[in-house]
């Protein structure tokens, strides 16, 4: 058995975010001890540790909610979970995307400024109007 300051180490997951994944069901409310601590056992500590890569490789937590109902659920087709991979692997992809036309576009930038004052700095100017840039890196945000 596991406390959940073991638990945290182990999978390298903030107390508080365990507790957090305990409220909104991703894992299973804890046994306690008389004294009331928390204690888990190897299953926990297995699907923490599922949850945590899952996080890394950036899936959702509603993602992750859906990969562990496939888990949990052994005899359902892993065609659902490659349709979540997917999505992610879509959405990594995008955001690579967008990424790289971030970089093109403030490497650009940064070759363009010649220094000297800010009145004339092509950063500023480009920073100020848009229209200036060469690459579509807008996401969206307004």
């Amino acid at each position: 058995m596991h406390t959940i300051g073991k638990l945290a180490k182990r999978t390298g997951t903030k107390v508080q975010t365990i507790r957090y994944y305990e409220q909104i069901e991703l894992m299973p409310e804890p046994g306690r001890t008389e004294g009331g601590q928390r204690r888990y056992g190897d299953a926990e500590l297995d699907r923490l540790s599922f949850i945590r890569h899952a996080r890394q490789l950036g899936f959702s937590l509603e993602a992750i909610r859906e990969l562990l109902d496939l888990s949990d659920n052994p005899d359902r087709p892993c065609d659902e979970a490659d349709v979540i991979a997917r999505r992610q692997l879509k959405q990594v992809e995008q955001r690579l995307s967008r990424l790289n036309a971030l970089r093109t576009e403030l490497k650009r930038m940064v070759r363009e400024c010649g220094g000297g004052r800010a009145s004339n700095c092509r950063v500023l100017e480009v920073l100020r109007d848009h229209s200036e840039c060469l690459t579509d890196h807008q996401d969206g945000e307004g």
